[in-house]
């Protein structure tokens, strides 16, 4: 069992983490949805990006997990989740996207070598609407962007390293 001191999170691993913050967020696209998630420009155009759902990391690694997607794309998330058709961005949908959150953040931090006992994650915030501002305190902050089911679906990690 690893112990917090033998997490390595010097600049060596740090320069793959934007290749394993994708593939987190494909994995768990691909397993929880049965979706391919295709790799687009962060400043690619589409749908507002009005539901975001957060989770926090606590312990070595400290900041915040971000998913942003349109209500389209919530209604979308959940309906492949549950197997049923969701048409709204109702409660159903937010709690969707709140796990996704969830799980792309378990993914990531499971994914550098002795995190996963040394980082815990907060339950999702989810936040609905357009009109609001984020602030942190960060040092890292890394952002992907890609297609699902042609809606544009945004993951942002922020960190205090």
């Amino acid at each position: 069992m690893n112990t917090t001191s033998d997490v390595r999170t010097d600049g060596l691993n740090q320069e793959q983490w934007p290749e394993l913050l994708e593939l987190s967020t494909k994995e768990v696209f691909q397993i929880m949805l049965s979706a391919e998630l295709e790799r687009v420009s962060g400043d690619a155009a589409g749908a507002p990006l009005e539901c975001t759902a957060m989770v926090g990391l606590a312990g070595h690694l400290c900041g915040v997990l971000s998913f942003r997607c349109s209500p389209v794309s919530a209604a979308i998330i959940a309906s492949k989740m549950l197997g049923t058709q969701v048409k709204d961005c109702d409660e159903q949908a937010l709690d969707a996207i709140g796990e996704v959150a969830n799980m792309v953040a378990g993914n990531f931090k499971n994914k550098i070598s002795g995190l996963s006992e040394a980082c815990v994650l907060s339950a999702p915030t989810v936040v609905v609407g357009g009109d609001y501002r984020v602030h942190s305190l960060v040092a890292q902050s890394l952002q992907k962007t890609f297609k699902f089911e042609e809606e544009r679906i945004s993951v942002a990690l922020e960190l205090r390293v």
